[in-house]
């Protein structure tokens, strides 16, 4: 499978689908690579963690999250190793159980598949939607999480509230140091629904963020910073809060995962059904360039390997989407 070129903006590269990577996953959210080189993926409805890659025939189930509930959006969702995993073996995930959303953390090997279930930070809202879920180690070695207001607004501008919110934590859930407030993990508030986070070049940290009926945004994060909802969606020009970087109609974004490759956020759309690029330029963004529109459904997640090879996950068997001949897949990317 491979993909015509698509339009350029300036200096960013043109980018082109070398094939699949692998193909028959069931509702799947989230990838890790594990250092041998094989990847981790999560399945949202059953919690199920399975591997593929060069060590595994095939898409081969680890283990199940314990107490782990799909329930509408809600499920198994977010995965990231810990910066120790060489030595530690440890992997953590973001889930809905029935009373809450939560952070827990679980031995991996690769022989004995999954120990037991560590809760590192529970009572994060949970509902049928809006539940945020990507979890991500920065260069800090701190653990960032991005939650949703569960459909419940006002808790995205109550800072007593773990909903809406950007999370930052030491990897043993307490809050971490040089955060807004000592005693809380609470980063920035003021968010709908956060699904992407990653850093650039520099250490900032950028986020993507679903909006309600107007606009979808891109974020840069700033600690203590306040970004808006329900009060406003998108680029308000309203002092009591930070505009997003950059911001698109619903039907043209929905976005989840992103990732950051040479200075370029890559942004999946799952609405969208595009993979969007967007130079980064300072503290500022250049213009956003939408590729494969509508050819390969909704995609959830973007994960950024070395060489500038990005892999991109669809969504297309999550009830919301209609799943071609081997879907979901994760595609292989790469600049032209």
């Amino acid at each position: 499978m491979s993909e015509p070129p698509g339009p350029t903006a300036g200096t960013v590269p043109a980018l082109t689908v070398t094939g699949d990577v692998v193909t028959g996953l069931d509702a799947p959210w989230a990838l890790a690579r594990l250092p041998d080189g094989d990847t981790l993926v999560t399945d949202r409805d059953t919690g199920a963690i399975s591997r593929f890659g060069p060590h595994t025939t095939g898409v081969v189930e680890v283990g199940r999250v314990p107490g782990s509930v799909h329930r509408g959006e809600g499920g198994l969702l977010g995965l990231a190793l810990s910066p120790a995993f060489d030595r530690d073996g440890l992997l953590y995930v973001y889930t809905t159980t029935d009373s809450d959303n939560r952070i827990l953390r679980m031995h991996y090997s690769p022989d004995g598949g999954l120990g037991p279930a560590e809760v590192v930070l529970s009572g994060i809202p949970s509902g049928s939607n809006h539940n945020g879920g990507r979890i991500a180690f920065g260069p800090d070695g701190m653990l960032y999480a991005g939650t949703g207001e569960s459909g419940d607004k006002p808790l995205a501008q109550d800072p007593s509230s773990l909903g809406g919110k950007i999370l930052r934590m030491t990897p043993d859930g307490t809050p971490a140091p040089g955060n807004p407030r000592a005693d809380s993990v609470v980063y920035t508030l003021g968010h709908r629904n956060v699904q992407g986070l990653a850093w650039d070049s520099a250490g900032r940290l950028w986020a993507s963020e679903f909006g309600q009926d107007t606009w979808d945004e891109i974020n840069l994060i700033v600690p203590g910073a306040n970004y808006g909802w329900p009060v406003v969606e998108g680029q308000a020009g309203d002092p009591r809060f930070v505009d997003p970087k950059a911001q698109w109609p619903t039907s043209e974004a929905s976005p989840s995962g992103i990732a950051i490759s040479g200075d370029v956020i890559y942004m999946a759309a799952l609405r969208g059904e595009r993979l969007w690029q967007i130079p980064i330029r300072g503290i500022e963004v250049g213009t956003p360039v939408a590729w494969f529109e509508g050819r390969y459904g909704r995609l959830r997640t973007v994960l950024a390997l070395p060489d500038n090879v990005l892999w991109v996950l669809t969504n297309n068997t999550d009830g919301r989407g209609s799943p071609q001949s081997g879907d979901d897949r994760v595609l292989a990317v790469r600049p032209s």
